[in-house]
């Protein structure tokens, strides 16, 4: 490695530049309160194929601090960029990448004038353009509640920025800042300090860098230009980053063209606790950009990178998908740009679902109850599309009956579908999410009968109050990896299930008579299956561990916890109510 300095008006920069020859050059550009050291890990892997450079922003490391405590403004940040491409030698573009402040600084350098022609590709990660967020907080405040609790979001993990700006109170903040930093590095990050990060100029560094803060926030920091840039850019979205919610992180969709989307399981501070990540998806970026084909992968980010579409290039597979929840599933994720893989057991019911969405959907026969026939479709989709972003494991039949009169073959159909299809789901789906690194999200559908008792339905409420403990064990163990797990409730959905439902114990006239009266009574209550379409969707962005569906869900989910004799209570109506509706069934 070799570390020289570069001017920089009255700056002194320190450089340093890994690899050389004629290979293309990567210039990695810390943020606050870092150094260029923060990219040793990443920068140690892109060496072998490309000439890495990293730096000191002014103010940190072994750079010098401007004699004004505001120069920071981004116009001098990418006069000092511009001046380490001199100082190394680029005649030939550069593949940028950015984190935090140094993607603010990124964004800076790809969208203006100054540095035009001199930037091939750009890397951006946790850190948005200014005026993309300027656009974003706009358009999300006219576009209803759901944007508006997305902008207050924002404003409630950027709370400390104001703090930092104001004199004093932001000195004894940056200082506080750097004492932590080594143990929230560790804790909230899974990133282990080692030798040169963090620095051991972190307490001065962090106290220089409230120069950033403060000459590039406020009412005289706007920036003019739509956003726009003609140089190809990529975001990594770390899904779990602290301080940048993704509706923001995701802003520059729609003012860049040519946009590529990767959310990484990480924090913030990602090319530290996932630098293999990182260093992979940089080179395939840059050596696409360079001329190499577009693979697989990036060509689903490309598809990500579309305005408007949250699940665009992303594969998700739903079970149970000909009819119903799975159904509406199915269409909602397609309709947001997801390749769908539509499987049902009833082979011509998932053909229909996949006909009404179009090529972007696959129909694929399968039995969740057959261990087999589940261990062959997971290598089935592994070999053929991927492993997949998202999977619904909503396959499901509903029973109806006293236990006493459920036999051990209804018993082990119930449990078979209800509980070991969404097992098999979740560990072979899982086990290929872990394997890929890269996370996923898993959401099984239960329903509110897995709050509380039912002595008309025991079978069928305790497979769904099996699926929702299996739920939280599941992503207590799978939250290390940046998997998601999400069990969803739903309440009274019409979805035609009840016609399906078998009821033990009573004769084929009665059993039609009952079927007869309940839909009735879910055509008139129910709420239709896309409404638990579209919270599965929220609940995968937000990464929400339980979501009933449904006023009564909700309610049920309360009384749950509030009050558990209130349930048992409302179970022993239940079976009196029962108990006078099969009597009224049966033949006189």
């Amino acid at each position: 490695m070799r570390e020289f300095r570069v001017k920089s008006g009255e700056i002194e920069l320190a450089v340093r530049e890994r690899g050389g020859g004629d290979r293309p050059t990567v210039v990695l550009v810390h943020g606050y309160p870092d150094t260029g050291a923060v990219w040793d890990e990443v920068a140690d892997r892109l060496t072998g194929r490309f000439r890495v450079v990293t730096y000191d922003l002014r103010g940190a490391g072994a750079s010098t601090a401007p004699r004004d405590p505001l120069d920071y403004g981004l116009d001098a940040l990418v006069g000092d960029l511009g001046a380490v491409l001199d100082g190394v030698g680029a005649d030939e573009p550069v593949h940028l990448v950015g984190h935090d402040w140094g993607s603010v600084l990124g964004w800076e350098a790809v969208i203006g004038d100054r540095l035009r022609g001199r930037i091939a590709s750009y890397t951006s990660i946790s850190g948005p353009d200014r005026r993309h967020m300027a656009q974003w907080v706009r358009r999300s405040l006219r576009s209803g509640p759901r944007g508006v609790a997305d902008v207050i979001e924002q404003a409630r993990r950027s709370v400390y920025m104001p703090v930092l700006r104001a004199p004093r109170v932001g000195e004894l903040m940056a200082r506080g800042l750097a004492a932590a930093f080594a143990r929230g590095m560790r804790m909230r990050e899974g990133a282990d300090p080692r030798p040169g990060h963090p620095a051991d100029t972190l307490p001065q560094d962090a106290v220089n860098g409230l120069g950033l803060y403060r000459a590039n926030l406020g009412r005289d920091a706007k920036a003019e230009g739509d956003g726009s840039t003609d140089v190809p850019v990529q975001l990594i979205v770390p899904i779990k980053d602290r301080y940048g919610s993704q509706p923001l992180l995701l802003s520059a969709r729609g003012p860049v063209a040519r946009l590529y989307v990767r959310r990484a399981p990480a924090g913030h501070w990602v090319a530290r606790s996932h630098p293999d990540l990182v260093a992979r998806w940089v080179a395939e970026f840059a050596e696409h950009i360079g001329g190499a084909p577009e693979t697989p992968a990036l060509a689903a980010a490309r598809a990500a990178g579309e305005p408007d579409r949250d699940f665009g290039g992303e594969l998700v597979v739903v079970t149970g998908a000909g009819n119903g929840i799975g159904r509406a599933t199915a269409r909602a994720f397609a309709a947001e740009g997801a390749r769908v893989i539509v499987a049902d057991i009833d082979e011509a019911a998932a053909r229909r679902t996949a006909s009404e969405i179009g090529e972007q959907a696959h129909p694929h026969r399968v039995d969740v109850a057959n261990a087999s026939d589940m261990e062959a479709f997971a290598a089935y989709v592994r070999d053929a599309y991927g492993v997949p972003d998202v999977v619904v494991n909503n396959a499901g039949i509903a029973m109806a009956g006293s236990l006493l009169e459920t036999s051990e073959d209804d018993w082990a159909r119930v449990r078979s579908i209800n509980l070991d299809g969404v097992y098999r789901g979740c560990r072979l789906f899982g086990r290929q999410m872990v394997e890929r690194g890269e996370g996923g999200h898993l959401v099984n559908v239960a329903s509110m009968a897995a709050f509380g008792p039912s002595a008309d339905m025991p079978a069928y409420g305790a497979t769904k109050a099996a699926v929702l403990h299996l739920g939280a064990c599941l992503r207590a163990d799978l939250e290390r990896h940046g998997i998601g797990v999400t069990t969803i409730c739903p309440g009274v959905i019409d979805t035609g299930m009840v016609g399906r439902t078998d009821f033990v114990s009573l004769p084929p006239a009665a059993v039609a008579a009952l079927r007869d009266r309940v839909a009735g009574t879910f055509e008139r209550r129910g709420h239709p299956p896309e409404k638990v379409a579209n919270a599965i969707l929220r609940a995968v962005r937000r990464d929400a561990p339980v979501v009933p569906v449904g006023v009564e869900a909700r309610a049920a989910g309360v009384l749950a916890r509030v009050s558990p004799s209130a349930t048992r209570a409302l179970a022993r109506r239940g079976r009196r109510a029962g108990d006078r509706l099969r009597a009224g069934l049966q033949p006189r």
